[in-house]
């Protein structure tokens, strides 16, 4: 157990991930190696067989492969570790096969729905300011809820329309929103409580507001819309690459508005908008 937590704090502190990320590498790596103890297998004398068996174990008790394969990835991480600190001289888990991820395409918002959406939080208290003021911005910029929820001061520039976010892997990006969610952010700032919080959006108490929070107010607002679409804030992310690169937007810039390490991760959405243009080509086309 305390490689276990060197192994966390090794992550956190010199790979750069977020504590989310580290949690569920822990919880992960509790199972493998509360498995290894039932078999009465040493850390140190586990074989690539011994991880496949491992494995097969969870797929038999009906994991999803998509946990299978971050427990891969926990478990690949661990062993690497390992090796860096010469707690073991040999990687069992090298050439290790992750299980391949069926691609799922994320579930996105029309246009009109975003409008519909946005267009319903039309009220002027500071509620109703607070929450339109964050869905703008959150469809300006394709931000990840927990960036948008941290957002501080210190982070935005209301007058050259930009904010400035430190994203996984502590990389820094300066993404640029509109002069619709501009007017918004000064309307709303203008007319929040008085409070000595660094943070942007603040709860009635002048707290941050809580990520639960806004997806339970995001949940209430696209009710009232009348959207049943399953929407989270990761559903307007979502929904903010694809309406631009259906609108011509340059993939590499996308990569960089979204923060993502490889192009193949922003790579999903060019497959979202061919299935919207194959959608769209069958509805309309005289022989679709």
């Amino acid at each position: 157990m305390q490689y276990l937590e060197n192994f966390i704090s090794y992550v956190l502190i010199e790979k750069g991930l977020s504590k989310n990320t580290a949690l569920a590498y822990k919880t992960d790596l509790k199972t493998f190696l509360k498995y290894l103890e039932e078999n009465n297998i040493k850390l140190e004398d586990v074989s690539h067989q011994n991880i496949t068996d491992f494995l097969w174990y969870l797929k038999q008790k009906g994991l999803k492969i998509s946990s299978i394969y971050r427990m891969t990835e926990a478990v690949r991480q661990y062993y690497k570790f390992l090796v860096l600190e010469s707690i073991i001289k040999i990687n069992p888990s090298e050439n290790l096969l992750s299980p391949k991820i069926p691609m799922t395409l994320p579930d996105m918002l029309t246009v009109k729905e975003v409008d519909l959406l946005l267009n319903s939080v039309n009220g002027s208290d500071i509620q109703s300011l607070r929450n339109r003021t964050m869905l703008e911005l959150l469809y300006a910029t394709g931000l990840r809820v927990s960036e948008l929820v941290n957002l501080k001061f210190d982070n935005i520039n209301i007058d050259e329309k930009f904010v400035r976010i430190i994203g996984k892997g502590n990389k820094e990006r300066l993404i640029p929103f509109t002069e619709k969610a501009q007017m918004y952010l000064k309307i709303y700032l203008n007319n929040r409580q008085k409070s000595k919080s660094d943070y942007v959006f603040l709860t009635r108490l002048g707290k941050p507001i809580s990520r639960i929070e806004f997806w339970r107010q995001l949940k209430n607002i696209a009710t009232a819309a009348g959207i049943t679409k399953k929407i989270s804030p990761h559903t307007l992310r979502h929904s903010f690459a694809t309406h631009i690169l259906s609108a011509g937007a340059d993939i590499r810039f996308v990569q960089e508005m979204l923060g993502h390490s490889s192009i193949s991760t922003t790579q999903i959405y060019t497959h979202l908008t061919n299935e919207h243009v194959k959608q769209q080509h069958q509805k309309y086309h005289p022989r679709g």
